[in-house]
């Protein structure tokens, strides 16, 4: 296996633990849940199989469900997600050709890249509370915890970006 594939895996294994064992038991005023695995996802190199994409996005989301009991609800949000994640990248990736390129903010520049992640993040929590409530009656709630999660987790993935990118540029 190459040092590629094992970084993804253990990446993998690192996002369902923190997630399942940490931020899970996060909750800030009953509205803010951090989600920091669609982290993951959002790492995925530009040039990854659309197939790939959606299979690794159904696992992440499908291991999470199994470690907190969820039943299916976030498997089906970061599969949303792995399905749009290849044509986001089309829309925001830099280069014109196939090269691929993990998002951040020195691949894809910081106000792109926040963008990109912001639209990402925000689809896939809301996805995530709607199915959760499965219900139109309390709409008003699913928009607000996505947004305040939503907001919560692109503050953590900015953070973990910037200290990415500072990383890269001192080594």
């Amino acid at each position: 296996m190459s040092i590629g594939i094992l970084s993804y895996i253990f990446s993998f294994v690192a996002y369902v633990l923190l997630q399942g064992l940490i931020l899970n038991h996060v909750n800030l005023l009953g509205y803010v849940n951090p989600y920091l695995y669609v982290l993951f996802i959002l790492h995925l190199p530009t040039g990854c199989n659309r197939t790939l994409t959606q299979v690794l996005g159904f696992l992440l989301g499908f291991s999470i469900d199994i470690f907190c009991g969820t039943m299916g609800v976030n498997a089906g949000a970061t599969l949303l997600l792995g399905f749009l994640k290849p044509h986001m990248d089309k829309i925001y990736s830099p280069r014109e050709d196939n090269k691929m390129i993990v998002p951040g903010f020195r691949s894809y520049g910081t106000n792109t890249f926040i963008q990109y992640a912001s639209i990402l993040v925000l689809v896939h929590h809301i996805a995530l509370f709607a199915l959760s409530a499965f219900t139109f009656d309390k709409l008003h709630l699913v928009l607000l915890k996505s947004l305040f999660s939503a907001l919560f987790t692109l503050v953590l993935i900015f953070i973990i970006e910037y200290y990415r990118s500072n990383k890269k540029i001192d080594d």
